[in-house]
């Protein structure tokens, strides 16, 4: 088939506005899947995403299409939309000539709808503006309307109007991808050039590359080699996405499809690499900056025999998501485990869950932590810069909240009923729970999107928590100094409220940069040593209680320290 016509896009939306439910109708109306083994969310496979309903991993299809008794090639990759997975989003897009821009009607633009609206338009990608949910009666799509025209570049004319769940103008929607969305430029006569935009790793058959093919073509059996990497292998087989993976003999210029390496290390076959055939030169595409992590855990299991299992585990899952990292360490409390860094709270809790899951293992993080910077003048911190979009009548409260956040604001604009305010604050204040108290303080509207402004320096000191003066590595923290003193006294009382009684006292203490600053006690039990004396003089009574006295003098210097886990776990996640 001529690639002119080929079309590449994807569906760019902010979380629950619809994109899977709007893919599951482009798959019906083309055909692709049939109604009996429909199901929603067709394109999102992973079960955790299927229960949670939301999209946390790409997915490509190819689709056939007929307009005006014309045959096209649908090329579609549905997109995640929460703000830890901006990361697939902007591979995607890198990989298209443009996209469906998804808003829904009824909640109108919120924070990564202008966040993937701007990725895209740096790409140079072609927007098609819908609105969805049009058929339900909240539905504000004369509000909805005006704000996608006094926000973006965008004509009323160009803007479609859909019901994702009902199907209702899904076909007018298709039918503008196909007249707006331009097909993929490219030559078959050139040597063979195509983008990695994502991978995964299959234990019988090795690295298996999603790929967008820009030059030439490449057929089943031919060597490949890697621009980065300098790897070579073959092309064991080559084919597209149905969604599932669909063996041709050939992939060609404007394809987006995928080829097993049969590579046995995904970090040899990197996502953004360019491949061409073996002994032909290709200038290198610009490909991705990799993604940092940028809040880190510690990750042990509950039972210590599963150590192994938790590594093979979490080495299992990084073949398949490179933006984790992680090392091993070990607490005196928890024994040994691992530091593992994630790009956000959500992408930690997926991946837990992934391990507990997939490996039927019980595991416990422990309190997140940013990355520092430590040089000679000081500790720095990494900074955001947040973007916060709100129904107006609740501009005021967020003000508050953020100034009570070290947020410094930097733009504050209104569009309709809404508003958009810009703060540069921590990263730190998205761990301790910014985004949750947002919704909080604006009945669940407040939405928010990020994105790394540096480092700066921070007045941070470390908060040691020790327990008859055993430091309890997995409690203690770098906090702002301004802060120190109420989160030390806050601890010790938690610990003294949360620890169970033992034979010998169990003395709390908080250090701030090696100070006692906060102390709390636990005492022992009381242990009624005269009970079983039916009589005797004072004297014998008196060497009694000396005696248990010492006693406990000397249980409380040998005694070892324990701390139940369920204790550690409360405190953890407080």
């Amino acid at each position: 088939m001529n690639k002119t016509n080929t079309r590449n896009f994807a569906i760019i939306a902010h979380v629950d506005h619809g994109k899977s439910t709007l893919a599951d109708r482009l798959l019906e109306k083309t055909e692709t899947v049939s109604q009996e083994k429909m199901q929603e969310q067709f394109l999102d496979q992973n079960p955790i995403s299927r229960e949670r309903g939301i999209t946390i991993k790409l997915a490509p299809v190819r689709m056939n299409y007929r307009k005006n008794s014309e045959e096209y090639i649908l090329n579609l990759i549905d997109t995640p939309g929460h703000v830890d997975f901006s990361y697939e989003v902007s591979r995607t897009l890198a990989a298209c000539e443009g996209a469906i821009l998804l808003v829904d009607a009824t909640q109108g633009v919120q924070a990564q709808t202008v966040a993937h609206y701007h990725s895209a338009v740096r790409e140079n990608l072609f927007i098609v503006p819908a609105i969805n949910k049009i058929d339900l009666p909240e539905a504000r799509t004369e509000e909805v309307e005006k704000q996608l025209l006094e926000m973006f570049s965008i004509e009323k004319a160009d803007i479609i109007y859909i019901s994702a769940k009902t199907g209702q103008n899904v076909d007018k929607l298709l039918d503008a991808v196909i007249d707006r969305i331009p097909p993929p430029e490219g030559s078959l006569e050139s040597p063979f050039k195509a983008l990695i935009f994502d991978a995964f790793y299959d234990e019988h058959r090795g690295v298996i590359v999603y790929t967008r093919i820009f030059d030439g073509s490449l057929k089943k059996g031919e060597r490949i080699g890697l621009t980065q990497s300098k790897n070579s292998s073959i092309a064991s087989e080559v084919g597209y996405f149905t969604p599932f993976l669909k063996e041709e003999s050939e992939i060609s210029a404007g394809d987006i499809g995928y080829i097993v390496t049969g590579i046995k290390d995904i970090r040899l076959a990197s996502v953004g690499d360019t491949i061409h055939k073996s002994g032909e030169r290709v200038s290198a595409m610009p490909g991705y900056s990799q993604p940092k992590p940028m809040v880190f855990f510690g990750m042990y299991p509950r039972n210590t025999h599963d150590l192994q299992k938790l590594k093979e585990s979490l080495h299992k899952i990084s073949l398949n998501d490179t933006s984790i990292s992680f090392i091993e360490e070990r607490s005196s409390f928890l024994g040994s485990g691992f530091r593992v860094g994630f790009l956000g709270l959500l992408h930690a809790e997926i991946v837990k869950e992934r391990i507990e899951r997939e490996s039927n293992l019980d595991i416990l993080l422990t309190m997140p932590h940013v990355l520092y910077e430590e040089g000679d003048s000081g500790i720095k911190e990494p900074y955001i810069e947040l973007t916060i979009y709100s129904p107006k009548d609740y501009v005021g409260a967020i003000i508050n909240l953020c100034e009570t956040k070290k947020g410094n604001m930097l733009n504050l604009s209104y569009y309709q009923n809404s508003a958009i305010l810009k703060y540069e604050l921590p990263y730190t204040m998205l761990v301790r729970g910014l985004s949750s108290d947002l919704k909080s303080i604006s009945s669940g509207y407040a939405t928010i999107d990020y994105e790394l402004a540096g480092f700066r320096q921070a007045d941070l000191v470390d908060l040691r928590i020790l327990i008859n003066g055993v430091d309890i590595d997995v409690l203690s923290e770098k906090v702002y100094r301004d802060e120190a003193m109420f989160l030390a006294r806050e601890k010790t009382k938690k610990l003294k409220e949360a620890l169970p009684k033992q034979q010998f006292r169990q003395i709390i203490q908080a250090a701030i940069s090696g100070n006692i600053v906060a102390r709390e006690e636990v005492p022992a039990f009381r242990k009624d040593v005269l009970s079983k004396m039916s009589g005797g003089d004072r004297t014998r009574k008196d060497k009694l209680l000396d005696k248990q006295k010492k006693g406990k003098q000397k249980l409380l210097v040998d005694a070892r320290v324990t701390i139940p886990q369920e204790v550690l776990f409360s405190m953890i996640r407080s």
